[in-house]
């Protein structure tokens, strides 16, 4: 039985906790259950997260946009693609031995056209021309397969391109008036019938009823590049199924007209132009489309839902999109208890510590799994990462023992190698103000009340008074597109333990002054020893909202 997949991911915007959690669990995860765990990240590394990956040479996590179920979550049915140049009634007994109604038609790996059962029906019922194996340029060996004949001279690797099928049920004075240079015609035992439509220059004969044909007529044939074809069927059977020989080439749709889908489309997507068409089946192609298989309606039905482990978060407005129609498995963090919302019950553990990689580390001495040197590297990372080299209030003397027991394994000096990290995330003066202000931004929900607050990290004061006015000016006139309520944007001076903090939305500087008991000078403030978003300023900002 194949495994099925679990994604363990962090939130939107991540930061090296979120991204070093999540490498770090669905590795213990697999080495525990044997399952099939993988680690994704559900937005674009920072650049100390980036810093982190290089300088470990850890391949990060994969970006995760949505988690809404997609076309390849649900069965695709691999029905194998045809040649365009296989007769009609091959495509037939196909499509009764795989209990299908339409069949791919295929050249490589790339879809060409479709056929379905309606296709066939058409051309059976609505087709009296004579001329139509010609115009479908119908290869002899098709006919020859169809009619289970037997070649008696001439090459059925060639196309009838010219002519029309005749049956020649008239005597050889009549047939002169009817039979045309490149006609196919169907006839009996009789030497004059044959000869005669030997000599008006026809293209082929079948010779029905398993009759002989003379040595005398097979050299008058070759003499003229006449094939004949013998066949234990009747005249009426032969006419009856002959048409059944032309290449569904001809009869199909081709790809330009097809709806076709997806692996990467999303069903509710899909399931709207669905809805729309009366078609049984939809060719999947991958993203290099290449054909996959066929899909239904039917198949819709069991469109599964995604699994998920959250790390370093249990709020919705910070999840990965599509998390409303995922199953959450697990729920690892640090943080406080947010909107997520499951429908059966989930293993969550949550622990008032500095950083969730400390709460995997201990995950991993209880399971009595050995931490190799890459995942020491990365649990220190976050853990240094998260607490400021253990300068935030949310740092824990368990944090503090973790990251000292972790960084002897990984072979790193907390403090010289916390200080590179920091350096290469605050480079900011390159940056765009959207770009710095998305870096770390999060949305949390306090009674009716949407907050956002975003943060960034600087071991330079000078550097944090660059772009403050940047971030003024971009908060200011895009404060309505962020879907919050009130915005604060916090810029921490790692070295002096200081934040300054930019405020935008209704009543967001009166919060600020009742919580903090600080002044506010335009749209900002300065919060003396305030480094912690979590532990420090959002709770303070919740305990106003609340009075």
């Amino acid at each position: 039985m194949e495994k099925e997949t679990v994604f363990v991911i962090g939130h939107k915007n991540p930061d090296t906790d979120s991204v070093c959690s999540a490498i770090c669990y669905a590795k213990l995860k697999n080495i525990v259950t044997g399952g099939d765990y993988v680690a994704k990240r559900a937005g674009h590394l920072n650049e100390e997260t980036q810093y982190v990956m290089e300088r470990l040479g850890v391949q990060p996590p994969q970006y995760m946009k949505d988690v809404r179920p997609q076309v390849k979550d649900i069965e695709i049915r691999r029905t194998k693609g045809v040649s365009k140049e296989i007769s009609v009634k091959d495509a037939w007994t196909l499509m009764k031995e795989q209990n299908v109604v339409t069949l791919p038609i295929t050249e490589g790996e790339c879809l060409e056209g479709l056929i379905t059962i309606g296709d066939i029906a058409r051309s059976y019922f609505e087709v009296y021309n004579s001329t139509i194996l010609s115009t479908a340029k119908t290869k002899y060996q098709n006919i020859v397969d169809t009619l289970s004949g037997t070649v008696i001279t001439g090459n059925t690797d060639t196309i009838f391109a010219k002519g029309k099928v005749v049956i020649a049920a008239a005597n050889p004075e009549m047939m002169e008036n009817y039979i045309e240079d490149g006609d196919i015609v169907i006839l009996g035992n009789r030497y004059e019938a044959q000869l005669c439509a030997i000599e008006m220059e026809a293209g082929c004969l079948i010779i029905c009823e398993g009759a002989e044909v003379s040595k005398t007529i097979t050299k008058f044939a070759k003499e003229h590049d006449c094939i004949i074809i013998t066949t234990d069927f009747d005249t009426y059977t032969v006419a009856r199924l002959i048409n059944q020989s032309m290449p569904i080439g001809f009869l199909m749709k081709e790809k330009e007209g097809i709806v076709k889908f997806h692996t990467e489309d999303f069903i509710e997507d899909i399931q709207k132009i669905m809805a729309k068409l009366r078609h049984r089946d939809f060719p999947v192609e991958d993203m290099k489309g290449h054909y996959v298989g066929m899909i239904s309606r039917r198949n819709l039905l069991g469109a599964g839902k995604k699994k998920l482990i959250l790390v370093d978060h249990n709020e919705k407005g910070q999840a990965v999109g599509g998390v409303e129609t995922a199953e959450i498995l697990e729920i690892i963090d640090h943080h406080r208890l947010g909107s997520i919302q499951t429908v059966a019950p989930v293993f969550f553990r949550n622990q008032p510590l500095g950083c969730t990689a400390t709460i995997i580390y201990q995950m991993y001495q209880e399971y009595n799994v050995p931490v190799d040197k890459i995942t020491a590297q990365l649990l220190c990372s976050a853990i240094i990462s998260d607490t400021l080299i253990f300068k935030s209030p949310t740092c824990t003397e368990k944090d503090i023992d973790a990251c000292k027991k972790l960084a002897e394994i990984a072979g790193l000096d907390i403090e010289s190698y916390g200080r590179e990290m920091f350096r290469a995330g605050s480079n900011l003066s390159g940056k765009a103000a959207k770009d710095i202000f998305y870096q770390d931004f999060k949305r949390f929900s306090v009674n009716d009340v949407t907050i956002g607050v975003g943060q960034i990290n600087s071991m330079s004061t000078e550097e944090i008074a660059k772009v403050k006015p940047r971030l003024q000016e971009f908060i200011r006139e895009t404060v309505n597109e962020h879907g919050v309520d009130i915005i604060y944007f916090l810029l921490t001076d790692i070295v002096s333990e200081t934040s300054e903090v930019i405020c935008a939305g209704k009543k967001a500087a009166n919060i600020i002054e009742h919580a903090f008991n600080v002044g506010i000078s335009g749209d900002c403030a300065v919060l003396n020893g305030v480094v912690s978003r979590k532990k420090q300023f959002f709770p303070a900002i919740v305990e106003t909202l609340q009075q």
